[in-house]
């Protein structure tokens, strides 16, 4: 696969503002960040390069000075040469290629948490925007029944599928950007005793109407991604669409958020 790579100058105040931006230029299709380096494929580059140059101009502190095709290298296993698998609780094993969630960002590392005390024993668990497969892993492994993992990005599929053979988990994964009624294969909603996002803001807004409709009730959907300001917003969201704020988790700037039908 052939990559451009992006030259960014970045000046930000507040670390979590670095951290808004990258995931929002990788929502667009960068999958490795390098310093100031964005690598994304150069397909995927000619798709969202106007989108792309607009959130730099947009956001404050942000200047994308130039981009160029890289020479035809093997971008993915450089990365991972650099990355190496990384061992979690319960003996998790997470090699994470390009895919986001390692385990140890303070959002993912939340939800494990949380994840470790939860009782899931014969639940139906959604894992939407999966990437490495890393809370559908222990979601299985604290005893769901059965346990989808969705994620727009086709790597992160792949990805997501290595980790959970390689922990001897059962786990569908799919390719898909929408959330779907999946138990096997019925078509019915309500399916899911928990729903688990950590996910952009923005997306977890234009899908809380999903979230609520799949849901069993007395399910919990569970959200992160997001800071404090953005509490208010999904709350709001949520409770339009019938569910009750339970609390709200801080790690750092992060927020995790429960919410039950």
């Amino acid at each position: 696969m052939r990559y451009h790579v992006l030259h960014i100058k970045t000046d930000f105040a507040e670390e979590w503002q670095a951290d808004v931006f990258n995931q929002q230029i990788c929502e667009l299709g960068v999958d490795t960040i390098d310093a100031g380096d964005y690598y994304i494929p150069s397909e995927t580059w000619t798709q969202n390069a106007d989108e792309i140059k607009a959130l730099c101009a947009a956001t404050e502190g942000v200047t994308l000075m130039d981009a160029e095709a890289c020479p035809d290298e093997n971008w993915n296993a450089a990365w991972e040469a650099e990355h190496p698998m990384q061992e979690l609780p319960l003996g998790v094993r997470i090699i994470p290629h390009c895919a986001f969630g390692a385990g140890h960002h303070e959002t993912t590392s939340m939800i494990i948490n949380t994840l470790l005390s939860a009782h899931l024993t014969d639940k139906n668990v959604l894992d939407h925007g999966t990437g490495t497969g890393v809370l559908a892993i222990f979601a299985k492994k604290m005893g769901a029944r059965y346990v989808l993992a969705i994620d727009i990005d086709d790597k992160s599929v792949e990805n997501a599928k290595e980790n959970a053979a390689l922990n001897n988990v059962d786990i569908d994964v799919r390719l898909g950007d929408s959330v779907p009624p999946f138990r096997g294969e019925p078509t019915e909603r309500g399916c899911y005793d928990l729903i688990l996002a950590n996910i952009h803001r923005n997306i977890l807004l234009a899908n809380m109407p999903a979230y609520a409709a799949h849901l069993n009730n007395g399910g919990e959907l569970w959200l992160s991604g997001f800071y404090e300001t953005d509490v208010p917003a999904l709350q709001s969201a949520a409770e339009k669409d019938g569910l009750t704020l339970i609390d709200v988790l801080a790690n750092g700037e992060w927020r995790l958020m429960r919410c039950r039908k």
